[in-house]
């Protein structure tokens, strides 16, 4: 018996590299998620960054263009990393949350894996956005595409985690047609669609409690160089192990219903 138990064991890895392959093929096999994350954010920069205004107005070292680049490259990144997390939505439905409280695999695992495959096609949504931008007459400094682009990806792990705790919260298969309407939502109050100087004083004041303010201010960093970005960093991280603790404490609450 103890022999047996102990091959058990080494057969299942801290983190389960092969459910995160499955995951990701299955993932962008919808033909939703693709245009949600990959095509949208890049048809927005199109049509709303690219007029010869912006193109010759400056912003830091590069244009105006560049500067909707980077909030489009965090919207789309937002977008993936959110409905990369919600995935969990349609597990749920058919039962296959409940399954796992009958598998060794531990819930800190399984979270693992769904964070990951959600800044995978955060990722290549980024890398997306980039590349139209590029074509496009987007003008940033070397360090600025480098930086922008990393930070742009990274901050976006506070939507991985929100769009895992939304999927454990909301029934719907359809998860995403709900969360859509209220990233954009987001999005113009935490100020990425309109500066925040320009929302008026107390407007402003409340983009700066929201999870994307944290995320745009990052990501433009390094083109602006200006702004509060302790501010920014503490509202990342507080967003982050919010929607990170609210998704752990609804999947086991979700695991114990077996």
């Amino acid at each position: 018996m103890t022999t047996a138990t102990a091959t058990s064991t080494t057969r299942i890895p801290a983190f389960p590299v092969g459910m995160l392959g499955l995951e990701l093929r299955r993932m962008m096999r919808n033909k939703r998620t693709v245009i949600f994350t990959l095509v949208m954010p890049a048809a927005f920069f199109l049509l709303f960054g690219t007029s010869s205004s912006y193109r010759t107005e400056q912003v830091g070292g590069g244009n105006v263009t560049g500067y909707v680049l980077i909030s489009m490259a965090v919207y789309g990144a937002m977008l993936a990393t959110t409905s990369g997390g919600a995935m969990v939505s349609i597990e749920r439905a058919a039962g296959w949350s409940r399954q796992l409280r009958l598998t060794p695999l531990k819930p800190i695992a399984y979270v693992a894996v769904k964070i990951t495959l959600a800044m995978v096609i955060g990722a290549v949504s980024v890398a997306v956005a980039f590349a139209v931008g590029s074509l496009g007459g987007a003008e940033l400094p070397v360090g600025a595409w480098i930086g922008c682009g990393l930070l742009a990806w990274l901050c976006s792990l506070v939507f991985a985690a929100f769009g895992l705790f939304m999927g454990y919260l909301l029934p719907s298969e359809n998860v995403m047609q709900i969360l859509g309407p209220v990233l954009a939502l987001l999005s113009f109050a935490g100020g990425l669609f309109v500066p925040v100087d320009q929302l008026g004083s107390t407007f402003a004041t409340i983009a700066k409690f929201t999870p994307v303010y944290g995320v745009g201010e990052i990501a433009r960093y390094p083109l602006v160089q200006d702004g509060t970005l302790w501010i920014a960093v503490v509202n990342v991280v507080a967003w982050t192990a919010l929607f990170g603790a609210g998704a752990m404490w609804r999947f086991r609450r979700d695991t114990a219903r077996v």
